[in-house]
């Protein structure tokens, strides 16, 4: 890390974030954004009741951390192993979390499609699901490659699927049930 991304992280965690609103740190740039609205809500409320909960922890809008990298993402939904993590602190390593989800908005395809999809593979996270109001989909991509050798870190495996489809999270163990998932209007 650079002493512009140790300035850029003290600003971000000094940052008093204004009502409504919702701040991330990305590869050294603050982005803020509005917060989400319900059919946003809804969905992540939809996956997180249907994570297993004996076995995984599921939460929302937890800040995540990356070795070496001026970012600190707050993803939608972050599931990871019970006991994995220690329960205490602000910042969740990204190499302790199975999956992620966002919640594409107008504002964020961009980020989620691209800029997200780069750094959870860099950080190995072994699964990310991009839920998508937008266009009525899912995508489900797995097996990070992380920072190949001047390569961009990508996932192998790409799953799309429809909103209503059943979409199978096998590092889960889970179907998920998409049929209450809805589009913007």
């Amino acid at each position: 890390m650079t002493a512009v991304d140790d300035r850029m992280t003290g600003i971000f965690e000094n940052l008093e974030v204004p009502e409504g609103l919702k701040a991330e740190l990305l590869r050294g740039e603050i982005v803020m954004m509005a917060g989400p609205d319900l059919v946003h809500n809804l969905i992540v409320a939809e996956i997180q009741r249907q994570v297993p909960y004996a076995r995984w922890r599921a939460i929302g809008t937890q800040d995540l951390s990356f070795p070496g990298d001026g970012s600190e993402p707050q993803p939608d939904l972050v599931v990871f192993e019970r006991g994995a993590v220690e329960e205490h602190g602000r910042l969740l390593p990204a190499p302790l979390v199975t999956l992620v989800v966002e919640v594409v908005s107008k504002t964020s395809v961009h980020r989620d499609y691209r800029v997200k999809r780069e750094l959870y593979a860099e950080g190995g996270i072994a699964a990310y699901l991009i839920v998508d109001p937008l266009k009525g989909e899912c995508l489900l991509l797995t097996g990070p490659t992380g920072a190949a050798a001047g390569g961009i870190p990508d996932y192998l495996n790409e799953q799309p699927s429809k909103f209503g489809d059943p979409l199978v999270v096998d590092v889960l163990d889970l179907t998920l049930d998409t049929s209450e998932f809805r589009t913007y209007s």
